[in-house]
């Protein structure tokens, strides 16, 4: 691939516009859908996949790293999610990470509240500490 080829200045692309531009067939878009969370087109009122400029950027970028720098799905989901391209994924330690913290902190957080309850419980009932 020489140079980045220019896009055409539309705000949509029909998957065969995209196609194209990419150098790809049809179902390998569809396929690269299934694989990368960011590429997410939306439905025409025909059910049609319409690309925003934003889609045909990360497509582009998604061959580069999987053609021309032999790039596995993974590694290319990883090198995208590094540039802040993809989203984390459910296979992301890091997502894990934060769902074990946010578990941990809401069990700080009852074990608070049933503290706080259990302080105020002596002046409600008379008890005496």
């Amino acid at each position: 691939m020489s140079g980045r080829r220019e896009l055409p200045a539309k705000l949509y692309y029909r998957i065969g516009e995209v196609a194209g531009i990419v150098g790809v067939e049809p179902h390998v878009l569809r396929y690269w859908e299934s694989e990368f969370r960011s590429i997410r087109p939306q439905k025409s009122a025909k059910g049609q996949r319409v690309y925003s400029r934003r889609d045909v950027e990360t497509l582009l970028k998604v061959k580069d790293l999987l053609y021309a720098h032999r790039f596995t799905i993974a590694g290319a989901r990883r090198k995208l999610r590094e540039g802040g391209i993809e989203p984390p994924g459910e296979d992301d330690p890091s997502v894990e990470q934060a769902r074990k913290m946010r578990e941990a902190l809401l069990d700080i957080r009852s074990e608070l509240v049933a503290m706080m309850r259990e302080l105020d419980e002596p002046k409600a009932t008379g008890k005496k500490s």
